[in-house]
């Protein structure tokens, strides 16, 4: 009879699962990983994956609310109406983007509640996943555009359209490129060495 082995704090070692539905080789590897560095199971690493995802949604939704606030009260401004068409146009992106940011942002909260008890975590953790990164994409939209939108009423829109594209520039380079340069450079670090 074979036994499983367990870790020296008595939990049992996450056993290798082919390509099954929803779990590749790499997340059977990372599951072993997990095991190994953390004494983890993958229903640990799944509570401590919500954990970080709420961390970071709290910081998030309460500043794309407020973004969202503001610019809701934006238009009832006597200086909204100094704003040209063009400028007009980027306000609607704009606030469009803060409430869609604000719903992908608050959406797992509702998948959550609604997936409470169904033993459904990894369907809301992967849900978080995406709808964080929509949420983020369109809070960069969103801060593009006021910036533009304050930089036109206080210097004037060919300054303000500089702005703008260098703030998007701000965001790409921050948020992504460099995120992912370093995933890139940790996936090609670690493929060597997993040929030992």
């Amino acid at each position: 009879m074979s036994v499983r082995r367990t870790h020296p704090g008595g939990s049992p070692r996450p056993r290798r699962q082919g390509n099954r539905r929803g779990n590749t080789g790499a997340g059977a590897d990372h599951d072993v990983w997990n095991w190994h560095a953390r004494a983890e199971t993958p229903t640990q690493r799944l509570d401590r994956n919500w954990a970080h995802l709420l961390q970071e949604l709290r910081v998030l939704q309460t500043g794309v609310q407020l973004l969202t606030g503001f610019l809701m009260i934006l238009p009832f401004q006597p200086a909204f109406d100094s704003l040209d068409g063009g400028m007009r146009g980027v306000y609607l992106v704009t606030a469009g983007a803060a409430v869609g940011g604000t719903i992908f942002l608050v959406a797992p909260v509702s998948w959550h509640r609604l997936l409470f008890r169904r033993h459904r975590l990894q369907t809301i953790v992967t849900a978080a996943h995406r709808f964080t990164l929509a949420g983020l994409a369109l809070l960069g939209v969103a801060m593009c555009g006021v910036t533009t939108l304050i930089v036109d009423v206080v210097v004037g829109p060919v300054v303000a359209m500089i702005t703008g594209a260098a703030t998007a520039v701000v965001f790409v380079v921050v948020w992504l490129v460099a995120p992912m340069r370093r995933r890139l450079s940790a996936t090609r670090g670690a493929a060597p060495r997993r040929h030992r």
